[in-house]
């Protein structure tokens, strides 16, 4: 695993995502004054952890994502393989691709899509290409696109320390 090669990557595409469950328990109540049921929702509000890539994400120190009561947060995604490395270095099109697949296992595990997705923060270092791109989440986003930003980044590489 090569950290500043991930570091690169992970400022080239990083797409933040933050969603209400998708996927609540709920139970059906009857009340003494009411004839009609009504429906209440349990919140369980221990957090649920998951980790998509174990060794790569212990090694960093983060989760990619936890549920709490209704609401998940799901880490950054970039563009690497089960080991960390790097992958579509120089073709940002593919690495938006690969971000939004790992989102998407993300997003199964807790049973959820991508229509339940409310914020979703990118971050470039190359915002006029990723905007060539842009259009690729019509694909990913089929009902509506959630809200949120992107932001260019500076790649810390490319500075003189």
């Amino acid at each position: 695993m090569k950290t500043t090669k991930l570091t690169t990557i992970a400022l080239a595409l990083v797409a933040a995502i933050s969603l209400s469950s998708c996927n609540q328990k709920t139970k059906t109540e009857t009340t003494v004054e009411k004839s009609e049921p009504t429906e209440t929702v349990v919140v369980d509000e221990t957090p649920d952890y998951f980790l998509l890539r174990p060794e790569v994400e212990k090694a960093y120190g983060y989760s990619h994502a936890v549920k709490i009561g209704n609401d998940i947060k799901i880490s950054g995604a970039v563009s690497m393989d089960d080991q960390g490395n790097p992958t579509a270095v120089g073709d940002i099109e593919q690495q938006m691709k690969n971000c939004y697949a790992d989102l998407e296992k993300v997003l199964a595990h807790y049973g959820c899509t991508f229509d339940d997705v409310v914020v979703e923060n990118v971050f470039t270092t190359n915002m006029p290409k990723f905007l060539e791109v842009a259009a690729f989440r019509a694909e990913i986003y089929k009902n509506h696109f959630p809200t949120g930003s992107w932001l260019g980044v500076r790649n810390w590489h490319s500075r003189n320390l």
